[in-house]
This record gives structure tokens, C-alpha cells and sequence, in this order.
């Protein structure tokens, strides 16, 4: 089955204290809340969604000790959790996926106008649980991969959407450029993992060996390291405006977080790297 369009559209970590998530997130970057789902509690979990323009930063937290996150803070401490995709028909590529035995389905959840499908991470590279979605097109919204603020079940109900997309909109001066996920100890070869992404979730290899590229961003991967764990390394960020950038610059320093050598921000395990754009360098087939 053939790549198709495949948009990064939300990225989930995992946090031991969602407060002090909630409040380096909201306050570093500058953004806000859009919405808190209570149906994560059947998974013993809690959570909040903060927008980056029309894509997502999810961070849930475990409140029982017998949850996947809860292994994972333990194993890991914070850092990333999920990958969720928004492809243009989630059904038609999970039947091939089945078909194929190319991975195994834990989660399931279908609504009228949107569709949800979870896979497990055994055997997948990246350390990441995959999630595959998509939006039925409606009229308001005929292409909801390509258009930036279009709606995404997982910032709450359609009759939610004026709202949690107002919140998307006050944000539209950030944009999600690109995730890079670290390989198992032992695991060097990123242009096995890139290919292993495409064959089974349908994202195109990027242009760089080791990447794959979505509509509105790209996801590499770099090789594993010996003691240090797979998953979420970096997330860049691109943010409009030498205010904004200083602003998150000045607030990330007063929150006591560290910056690396390259300038980028340690914060609940993982690297953010700001980038200055401009609205016209985000090129026209990303969002």
C-alpha cells in the first residue's frame, strides 16, 4: 500500500506531576489549555491538551500504578509517550496493516466523524506508542489533513469545536516543525526505522536518511545509544516573532529549567528547541 498525505498532529508525553506540566508548559512556551478529557480515567490516567497552532501537546499523568505510563515514568521518568497521526482514511490503512500482520491493534474507537486506532509498540521503532486517526471530510472542512485549524476529536467533542479551535487560533504564531525519536541501545540504522514508518503507517521518507516526512513537520531518528533509553528526544518548535522567542527564552531561565550548549530548553525530559520563523517560510504544503 502506498504512502499517503499524513499529518503529525499531536504528540503525548508522560509527566509523574501534570501540575508542574501544566504550568512549565502554559508558561514557557505560551500557550494555554484547550481541554482536559475525563475518558482517559478508564486507562488510570489524567491529562491536558495545550495547542501549537493547529497541532497538539498532549501530557498525561498515572494515578495508579498499574497503567503502561506508570511503567514507563518508572522505567524512563518523563519524557515521550505517544505519536498520533492523522491520515486520511485510518480504517483503510489499519486493514492492510492487519492484513499484513505488520503490527497489533490495542485501541480502538470509532465516532461518526472521526476514527481512532492504537497499536502497540512492541516491535516498532522509536520507543513510542503509534496512534493512527482520521476526520471524516465534511463541507466546512473538505481536507482536514491540509487545513490548519481543522477539528481533532481528541480536543473534545464537534460541539466543542468553535471553542477548543479559538484556543488553536490565539496560538497560530507556533508551529510544530519536527520530533526526533533515539533508537534502541544497540539499534544504529535510522534508514530501517524510517522505512519501517512508511511501510506500516504510510508516512513518506523524508529527504534526510532516517526521516520521515509529514504534511506539516518531519520525524527522524537517531541511532540508539548504550544506558540511554529509546524514545522522545527532541521537539522543535518554530515560533513567529524575536519577541515571542525571547519571551519563552526569559521565562524557561525564571522557571529554573536548564539550557544545552545549543541553546535548547531540558524540560520534562525532553529537548525543545525554538526556532525563529517567518508566516511566509512555513512552506505551503505544510500547515
Amino acid at each position: 500500500m502506498a504512502p499517503s498525505p499524513t499529518r503529525l498532529r499531536q504528540i503525548a508525553l508522560v509527566a509523574a506531576d501534570l501540575d508542574r506540566a501544566r504550568q512549565l508548559l502554559t508558561r514557557v512556551i505560551g500557550t494555554e489549555v484547550i481541554f482536559e478529557d475525563p475518558a482517559v480515567a478508564q486507562w488510570g490516567l489524567k491529562n491536558f491538551l495545550v495547542p501549537i497552532g493547529g497541532d497538539i501537546i498532549e501530557v498525561v499523568s498515572p494515578f495508579r500504578p498499574d497503567t503502561p505510563a506508570s511503567r514507563q515514568l518508572s522505567k524512563r521518568g518523563d519524557g515521550g509517550y505517544m505519536i498520533i497521526m492523522q491520515t486520511l482514511d485510518a480504517n483503510a490503512r489499519n486493514r492492510y496493516i492487519e492484513e499484513h500482520k505488520l503490527a497489533k491493534v490495542i485501541f480502538c474507537h470509532e465516532l461518526e466523524e472521526s476514527v481512532c486506532i492504537q497499536y502497540h509498540p512492541k516491535g516498532i521503532k522509536g520507543g513510542v506508542i503509534p496512534e493512527l486517526d482520521s476526520h471524516h471530510p465534511s463541507t466546512s472542512y473538505p481536507n482536514p489533513i491540509l487545513e490548519r485549524f481543522s477539528p481533532w476529536h481528541a480536543a473534545g467533542p464537534p460541539s466543542a469545536y468553535t471553542a477548543y479551535s479559538a484556543g488553536m487560533k490565539r496560538h497560530s504564531g507556533l508551529h510544530l516543525l519536527s520530533v526526533a525519536l533515539r533508537l534502541a541501545p544497540g539499534d544504529r540504522d535510522t534508514s530501517a526505522a524510517a522505512e519501517q514508518w512508511e511501510g506500516i503507517f504510510g508516512v513518506s521518507k523524508g529527504k534526510r536518511e532516517g526521516e520521515i516526512e509529514f504534511t506539516n513537520a518531519t520525524m527522524s531518528f537517531i541511532p540508539g545509544e548504550q544506558e540511554k533509553s529509546e524514545g522522545i528526544v527532541e521537539i522543535v518548535i518554530g515560533v513567529e516573532g524575536q519577541e515571542r522567542l525571547s519571551g519563552i527564552q526569559r521565562r524557561a531561565t525564571e522557571e529554573g529549567l536548564k539550557f544545552t550548549d545549543s541553546g535548547c530548553i531540558d524540560m520534562l525530559g525532553i529537548r525543545w528547541r525554538f526556532l525563529q520563523v517567518a508566516p511566509d517560510e512555513i512552506v505551503k504544503s505544510r500547515i
